[in-house]
This record gives C-alpha cells, structure tokens and sequence, in this order.
C-alpha cells in the first residue's frame, strides 16, 4: 500500500496542482472581462505557465510533504517555488509573447498562483488525517532503549499524524513488553519490507552503530540517531564536514550560507539602484534645498550606529534637527523643539531614512534588517536586554519586521525594545528573500497608515 502511495502521489499531487492552477486562471479571467479574441496567446502563455510551474515541483519535490512538516513548512516549501515561477515565467515570456500581443496582466498569473497555497494546506491537512487513520504509516523500531528513547516512542505513540507504527525496542540490558529481542534479533528480523525506520539511541557504540547502518543499507531502512540532551534544543540543527570529520551546528542561521548571502546582496543592490536612479536622482535636490532655505547647516546628516559583528558605521540621514549635542543620545518625541518643520514633513513619511540606500550599496546595510541604534543607545539597551547583540548577527536594515508590525518611532517604554529584538531575532533565524519582499510591500502601507506614530 505504502508504495503504491509513493509511486502515484507525485503525478496525483502535480495533476491536482495544475487543474487548482488553470480552474483559479479561468476565475480570474472572467471576472476581469478579459477578451477571448486573444484565446491563441492566453494558451501559449498559460501552457508556458504550466510547463514551468510542473518542473519546478518536481525538481524541487514539493510533493513531498515531511511527516514532521508544520503547516509554515508548507507554505515556505511553497513561497520559493512561487518567487522562482514568477521570476522565470515572466523573463521568458517577455521573449516568447510579442510585443503587440494583449498580455494578461500581472496580478492575475500572481493570484493564480497565490490559490496553490490553500491547495497545499489542504493537502497537508487531508495527509494527516489519512496517518491518523492507520494508513500510509511507516514502521519504525529502537536500536537501544534509554530515557531520550523511550520519551521517542512515546511521541511517536501519541503523535498518530506523523504516520509511523512504533514496533518496539530492541534491548540488550532490559526487558519489557515493548521490548522485541536483543540486538542480536535486530540484524536477523530487520528486512526489507518489516522495518522502514530504525532509531537508534544515544549509548550505541561506534562499531555497532556502523554494523547497524551497513545492515539497513543493504534492507532498504532508513536509520536515525536519536540526540541526547545537549542538543535537544529548540534550534534547527545543521552539520559541517572537514574531511571524514562531521560536527553539529548548533546556532547555525540561513544567513551564514555563502548562497543566501549572495541572493539577499543581489536583491539589496538592485533595489537600491533603482531607488537612488529614480527617486533620489531628482529628489535630494529638491530637498537639499528645502532644508537649506529653513536652516543654515549641512543637508546629510552621519550619525555612527551598530551595525554587523557589532561595526560602528556611519549612517546617513537627510538632516531633520538642529545642530544639538544630544542627537546620538536623546531620541525624538513628539513636538521636539530640536526638529526643523522641513525635519518634520521628512520625518513624517520617513524620508530622511532614503540617504541609507548609499550605505545599503557601500555593504553597510541591508534593504531589511533590525534597525541600526547609535552607539551610546545601543551600550544602554545591551545592559537591559538578555541576548540583545544577537541582532547584530546580520546587516541592518532601512526597514525591518519589528517595523511593519507597529514598532516604529520613540522607544518610550521598556517593553517596546524587547519587543522589537525578539522580532529581530526571529527575522535573522528565519530569513527567507520572500520574507524581505513581504516586509518591503508592508513597509509601504506602513508609511501611510502609521504616521502619527513617528516624530
């Protein structure tokens, strides 16, 4: 039964995807008034779609939905087969469609999209309930039998979802109804089609552990360790190898791989060209010379903030304040009498922050981050919050997730900073550059419906 589930899932699961796909697209299309004279390019653009959105599941194996999956699993498994769809369906078509062609717009190839999401939730969902029922379920034994084992079994008895039949232990020290044999009896029961899984505890020796993967190996059955308490945390986990030499990572983030990396730099210095060519190309003359009419003084301000590895850099900013000798230490509150009425207006839509997309291309920060705090603010908050230079891990940002979900402006009450650090703190663990565009699309709703609350 299990394996005729394997054989035929994908190719169900991709059908059940492109029927989703198309019947959304038909939707879409008739409730816009779209022109069905141009049913030969909606085809060509659609099986386009189509084509692309199938090799992509199955390259990437979306169809697998992990036993241990959350439902966020699902909807990350699917967020980056989403933005590379979009990416490649739209560079190809610009070559593949004619220019004269009618194009179907935009959002709707994006909302098309957008309804896989509740199909894969409700795949999940219809998986879980299909293993609670007693099918589809995998075998699996214990290879040794300790308190971390034996709190294993427990879950995999209680946790029914997860589709796996716990069988029992085998046990060379102690006895039990849950206890099949000794470990002798695993090699001569353990065959392929018996057994799929085997957990092997923290006590087994090297040799015997070796001796016990080469017998599944052979039988087909995957083999897992089972941590002991020093690295049963609530961390995901990852390993680096030097040579024949493997060490666990216990604080790795998916920042520190070099792939990531490159992919958030690239979309950092795109997206600040294009700020600075087309929107502070023709605006910081018109500001400069606002500020300068107002007041004497320069037009930028450089003000030293923390940025990664706990770097001091200096941030730039459209001059908002008279010269003070509390900028770096004094935060702004409402009707500061240091703020200019130029400063006031800029302030208001966060425009004095626009200067930072120099620093954004000199590799000082990032299009989304925790935000920079100057130096003397910064030494004050790491005395007051527990973990505070974790943020620190990565570039700073002109925006950031404890931004678009409210906590902008004055720091006034000492729960408002741990608040936005926990927030960055699960920014830098979970970072995704699908995370970076939602953050950058709510920023901009943000800059309007939350003003009042920035001085």
């Amino acid at each position: 039964m299990a394996k005729r589930f394997y054989r035929y899932f994908p190719w169900l699961f991709v059908l059940m995807e492109l029927i989703v796909l198309f019947g959304g697209l038909a939707i879409l299309l008739i409730f816009s008034g779209y022109n069905p004279k141009n049913t030969p390019g909606l085809i060509i653009e659609s099986a386009l779609l189509g084509i692309i959105w199938v090799l992509l599941v199955l390259l990437r194996k979306d169809y697998k939905l992990a036993r241990t999956a959350v439902y966020a699993d699902t909807l990350k498994q699917f967020s980056n087969s989403f933005l590379w769809a979009i990416l490649i369906f739209f560079l190809i078509r610009e070559q593949v469609i004619a220019p004269s062609d009618q194009k179907i717009s935009f959002y709707i190839y994006v909302s098309a999209l957008s309804f896989l999401a509740f199909f894969r939730i409700a795949v999940h969902i219809s998986l879980r309930r299909y293993r609670m029922s007693g099918r589809n379920y995998r075998k699996a034994v214990i290879v040794g039998k300790d308190d971390w084992s034996t709190r294993l079994a427990h879950t995999l008895m209680a946790r029914k979802a997860l589709g796996i039949n716990f069988l029992g232990f085998y046990e060379n020290s102690r006895k039990g109804e849950d206890v099949l044999g000794d470990i002798d009896s695993f090699f001569r029961e353990a065959r392929q089609g018996a057994i799929d899984l085997v957990y092997l505890g923290q006590d087994i020796s090297a040799g015997l552990l070796r001796k016990i993967v080469d017998h599944a190996d052979e039988n087909h059955i995957k083999v897992k360790i089972i941590p002991g308490s020093q690295l049963q945390w609530n961390k995901a986990l990852s390993f680096s190898r030097y040579g024949s030499f493997i060490v666990v990572n216990l604080n790795e983030i998916p920042l520190d791989r070099w792939g990531n990396r490159l992919f958030k730099r690239v979309f950092d210095v795109c997206f600040a060209l294009l700020v600075l060519v087309f929107l502070l190309s023709w605006l910081t003359p018109l500001l400069a010379l606002l500020i300068k009419l107002e007041t004497n003084g320069p037009v930028f301000f450089f003000q030293q903030r923390t940025g990664v590895n706990n770097k001091v850099f200096d941030c730039i900013k459209f001059r908002t304040m008279l010269d003070n000798p509390w900028a770096d230490t004094h935060q702004a509150v409402k009707d500061d009498p240091r703020v200019t009425k130029t400063g006031a207006f800029l302030r208001r839509f966060s425009l004095d922050e626009l200067p930072q997309f120099i620093n954004v291309l000199k590799g000082e920060m990032s299009v989304v981050g925790p935000r920079p705090h100057t130096v003397p603010m910064n030494q004050v908050f790491k005395k007051q919050i527990h973990k505070y230079d974790n943020r620190h891990r990565i570039k700073p940002g002109i925006t950031g997730l404890a931004q678009v979900l409210g906590y902008r402006g004055e720091i006034s009450h000492h729960w408002q900073i741990r608040s936005r650090v926990r927030l960055d703190y699960f920014y830098i663990r979970n970072w995704s550059i699908f995370l970076d565009l939602t953050i950058v699309f709510k920023t901009m709703g943000e800059l309007i419906a939350r003003r009042d609350e920035v001085y």
